[in-house]
C-alpha cells in the first residue's frame, strides 16, 4: 500500500486550517499524481478531479445572452444622446420604450433579444410597472454611468428579485409583511454586512451566546471565533443515523430544544445545508417556530438559502418565520455566475430587530443617533437593513454604497428567466445533473445513503467511519480512529488518485466525514471518485485485516 507522501505529524498540523486552505495541500498532492516520474509510465494524461469547490461547471446561457442585446440597446441610447468618437451620453427616459421596440424590431437576429423582449412584457404584466421607467431603469443601470439610486437596490430590481424569492425560496405563499431587499457582492458580502451591523447596532455584543446549525459552511464557523465578535457557539448537530452506518444527517429533537434558551440571541444555517445538502425538515421548521413562539421570541434567525432551487417546493424560513429571520441568498449556484457576485439579504418589515433597536437604552440610541445622524433627522427611524446599506461604506460613504448597476441589471434578467417556462425547464435539468452525478458516485463507490426528498444533491457528505462500519463493522471503523488522523484518507486520495474531496469535520461535521461537491466535474468523473473511494477503502480494510492476531 502506498502511504501519503506527508507525514502523520504534518497531516495533524495542517488540518487545523480551513478546508479551502487545506484543499491547496490536497491539490498540490494530486498535480503531483499528474507528472512524469522517473522509471514509472508517464501519468501527465491522467486529470485531477477536483471536486472541493462548488462552482458549477454550467451557466445559464438565456438570461446572460439577453444582457448583452440590452447592452447593445443601451449603446445605441448613449449614442443617439451624444456620439462624438467613443463618447457617448446618458439614456433618456422619455420616449425609451418606443425606441427599445423600434431596436427589437429591428435587430430581429440579435441573440438574446426575443428573451429579453419577453422579460420586459413579463416584468410589466406581473408587477405592474410604468413600461417606460423599467426600460430607462435596465438600459441605464446596463451603461452603469450613475450612482445606484436608492442605494440599497434599484426600484423596479428589488420588486422583481423579492417576485423570484417568493416563487423559488417560499414556494410562491410568501408572507403578507412586505420584505425589503439589499443588494450585496454576492452571498458571501452579505454576511459579513449581517454580522457587522448586527454588532454595531447593539443586537450582539461580544461573547454573546450564538447556535450554529452544523455540519455548515466554514465561514459562519469561523466569523463568530474572530476577536472582533468572539461569540460562545452552541452547536445544533444533525446527529442522527437512519440504520447503522447510515447517516440521516437530520437534527434530533434534542438538539434543536438547545434554541428555547433566550441567552442564545442568534441561530446560523444553511438550507438546504452544505455540506449534507438537505432541506430543513417539516418536523423540525415546526418545532423552531414553536421555540420562538413559546420559549424565544427574539431569537433572531439567519438563514442561507443558496441551494434552495434545487428542491422542489423549497420552502425558506424567512417565510415560516419573517419577524425573526434574516434571508442571504446568492445567483452564484442556480445560474453559474460565482463570478459575477450577485448577492441579497432580506429582510421583512415589523422584524424583532428594528423593534429591538428601537428598545435599546438611552445611552446606546445616542451613540447609535450619533452614528447615523448624516444620514437622516430622524436617525432613531432608520430601519436595520438600511444600516447595513450604511455600515458598508463606513457610513460617511453612504451616498455611493451599493451593488454596481449593471449587476443589477443581470441579477433582474437572471430573476425574470426564473418565472418563465424556460427558467423552469433550465431549473429541471441544473437539478437533474446533480441527481444523476449523486447516483454515479453511489454506483462506483457501492455507498448506501439515506432516501430523503428533500434532498437537493448540490453536495454530498460521507461519514467514512460510518461507511466502515457498513462494509465490516465497528471493530473495523475503532481501527481506523486508532490508527490514522481524520484527514489521512483524504490525503491519500489526493497523492494515490489525484481526487480532491475537502473534510468535512472543517464544516463541523464528524471529523471523518469528507464533502463532495456533485456540481463542478463532468458526469462520468463522479463514477470515477466513487471507484477511488472503494479502493482506498479496501486498501485500510486489507491492512486492518492484516494487522488482525
Amino acid at each position: 500500500m502506498t502511504e501519503p507522501s506527508i507525514s502523520r505529524e504534518e497531516i495533524r498540523r495542517l488540518s487545523r486550517l480551513s478546508p479551502f486552505e487545506l484543499k491547496g495541500e490536497f491539490i498540490r498532492l494530486a498535480r503531483a499524481y499528474q507528472e512524469d516520474r522517473p522509471g514509472q509510465k508517464a501519468r501527465s494524461t491522467t486529470n485531477m478531479l477536483n471536486a472541493g469547490r462548488g462552482n458549477p461547471n454550467w451557466v445559464a446561457t438565456g438570461p446572460r445572452e439577453a444582457m448583452l442585446a440590452l447592452g447593445h440597446f443601451a449603446l445605441a441610447e448613449s449614442r443617439r444622446v451624444w456620439t462624438a468618437d467613443n463618447l457617448g451620453g446618458m439614456p433618456e427616459r422619455h420616449g425609451i420604450a418606443a425606441r427599445y421596440d423600434r431596436f427589437a424590431r429591428t435587430h430581429p437576429d440579435l441573440p438574446g433579444i426575443e428573451l429579453l423582449t419577453e422579460s420586459v412584457a413579463l416584468a410589466v404584466e406581473r408587477f405592474g410597472f410604468d413600461r417606460e421607467a423599467f426600460v430607462h431603469e435596465l438600459t441605464d443601470a446596463t451603461i452603469g454611468d450613475n450612482y445606484p439610486v436608492p442605494d440599497r437596490m434599484l426600484v423596479h430590481a428589488e420588486q422583481v428579485v423579492v417576485g423570484y424569492l417568493h416563487e423559488e425560496l417560499m414556494d410562491g405563499r410568501p408572507p403578507a409583511d412586505r420584505l425589503d431587499v439589499f443588494a450585496t457582492e454576492g452571498g458571501t458580502a452579505a454576511m459579513c454586512y449581517v454580522f457587522d451591523s448586527l454588532l454595531r447596532n447593539g443586537i450582539l455584543h461580544r461573547g454573546d451566546r450564538i447556535a450554529l446549525m452544523v455540519p455548515l459552511f466554514t465561514p459562519y464557523i469561523e466569523i463568530p471565533g474572530l476577536a472582533d465578535y468572539a461569540f460562545e457557539v452552541v452547536r445544533v448537530e444533525a446527529s442522527s443515523f437512519v440504520e447503522t452506518g447510515v447517516r440521516g444527517w437530520r437534527y434530533p429533537t434534542e438538539e434543536v430544544a438547545k434554541l428555547a434558551d433566550p441567552s442564545i440571541r442568534l441561530v446560523c444555517l444553511v438550507n438546504p445545508s452544505n455540506p449534507p445538502s438537505l432541506e430543513l425538515s417539516r418536523r423540525v421548521a415546526d418545532q423552531i417556530k414553536r421555540i420562538v413562539a413559546t420559549g424565544n421570541p427574539d431569537l433572531i434567525i439567519l438563514t442561507d438559502d443558496v441551494y434552495g432551487t434545487f428542491v422542489d417546493g423549497f420552502r425558506s424560513l424567512a417565510a415560516e418565520l419573517p419577524r425573526n429571520t434574516l434571508l442571504v441568498y446568492s445567483y452564484s449556484k442556480h445560474y453559474g455566475a460565482t463570478g459575477h457576485r450577485l448577492g441579497v439579504v432580506g429582510l421583512h418589515r415589523g422584524n424583532v430587530i428594528d423593534r429591538m433597536i428601537a428598545e435599546l437604552p438611552a445611552a446606546e440610541q445616542d451613540r447609535l443617533a450619533r452614528r447615523y445622524g448624516s444620514l437622516t433627522l430622524e436617525p432613531g427611524r432608520l430601519r436595520f437593513i438600511d444600516r447595513m446599506v450604511a455600515d458598508s461604506r463606513q457610513v460617511a460613504l453612504n451616498h455611493t454604497a451599493g451593488l454596481s448597476l449593471p449587476q443589477q441589471a443581470q441579477m433582474t434578467l437572471f430573476s425574470l428567466f426564473a418565472l418563465m417556462p424556460e427558467g423552469k425547464a433550465y431549473k429541471a435539468k441544473v437539478q437533474g445533473i446533480v441527481r444523476q452525478r449523486l447516483g454515479l458516485l453511489l454506483e462506483g463507490s457501492e455507498l448506501r445513503i439515506s432516501d430523503d426528498p428533500k434532498r437537493a444533491a448540490y453536495y454530498i457528505d460521507i461519514d467514512l467511519l460510518a461507511w466502515a462500519e457498513q462494509l465490516a463493522g465497528r471493530e473495523f471503523a475503532h481501527y481506523l480512529e486508532r490508527t490514522y488522523e481524520p484527514t489521512e484518507p483524504l490525503f491519500r486520495l489526493a497523492g494515490q488518485t489525484g481526487v480532491v474531496l475537502l473534510n468535512g469535520g472543517g464544516f463541523e461535521g464528524p471529523p471523518w466525514s469528507v464533502r463532495v461537491s456533485l456540481a463542478n466535474l463532468d458526469d462520468l468523473d463522479y463514477l470515477k471518485i466513487g471507484h477511488h473511494l472503494r479502493e482506498i477503502f479496501q486498501e485500510y480494510h486489507e491492512e486492518w485485516q492484516a494487522s488482525r492476531p
